[in-house]
């Protein structure tokens, strides 16, 4: 049975006011930062109530378009990508710097880490990917990772307790060489990887680690890696907010042998 409108039912009204608003943001009228004008003057100019406006600008915010600060208004969410390159693992990389310092000054720009660590008995998800007996216990380094302020990732990795206990791979700060070359210095270099990519709404726990918006999506990047032997050594869960990151593939062809190269 079709539900009949209550009467005087603005949801037309507000659904195209909210299409005009999106067009109007997309063509750089309200550019990423700034203030949308407030409900008053939206009201008066689109001829409707305050109380429909504030409707339309919900909407807005439900969709990751807007966001609104206490005390200061509504603004349109600023895009401030962090260019994330999963083939930076086995990139060959300086004496004493890790993957994610690197990636930041690549593009000029500060960070940093909470880092926390932990040992547990790992769930289904991650104890068939290690391949590990039921029972066996992992060890768990989880990174809340930070730019200028503002927290952009989590990046949780998992290994055999057994292999890293009493090594760097368990210190609460930085490892400067970067934990994969501990691993590697513990006879399990890792030198082939399984990335798995999933885009899907953030669970409780992400969007209070991630301090996220109303509408942000995540994208979950799952890396495997394996050793010369390919016996899965650590699982990686990277947990990117959809709003603060592009994710570039770096691919090159190499010849096989005898195969004519383009001049």
């Amino acid at each position: 049975m079709t539900k009949s409108r209550p009467p005087h039912d603005t949801t037309p009204r507000i659904n195209a006011i909210a299409a005009d608003l999106r067009t109007r943001i997309d063509a750089g009228e309200f550019p990423p930062g700034s203030k949308l004008p407030s409900t008053r003057f939206l009201s008066a100019h689109y001829e409707i109530s305050g109380q429909a406006i504030a409707r339309v600008v919900a909407l807005l915010k439900a969709e990751g378009i807007v966001v609104g600060k206490q005390g200061a208004g509504v603004f349109v969410r600023e895009w401030k990508p962090l260019v994330y390159r999963p083939q930076q693992e086995f990139k060959r990389l300086p004496p004493n710097v890790d993957i994610f310092t690197k990636m930041l000054s690549a593009e000029g720009r500060a960070g940093s880490q909470k880092i926390d660590i932990t040992t547990a008995v790992p769930d289904e998800a991650i104890r068939s990917r290690l391949q590990l007996p039921e029972g066996e216990e992992v060890a768990v380094r989880f990174r809340t990772r930070s730019i200028e302020g503002e927290i952009y990732n989590l990046n949780d990795s998992y290994v055999p307790l057994a292999l890293v206990e009493g090594s760097d791979w368990m210190s609460p700060n930085d490892v400067a060489r970067g934990t994969n070359q501990v691993l590697a210095d513990l006879g399990r270099e890792l030198v082939k990887a399984l990335d798995e990519i999933y885009v899907r709404p953030p669970r409780a726990a992400e969007v209070e680690r991630l301090k996220l918006q109303a509408g942000t999506w995540v994208i979950e990047h799952i890396v495997t890696t394996f050793d010369r032997d390919e016996t899965p050594v650590q699982v990686t869960v990277n947990i990117l907010a959809a709003d603060r990151h592009v994710i570039v593939f770096e691919r090159d062809k190499y010849p096989m042998p005898g195969e004519a190269t383009d001049s």
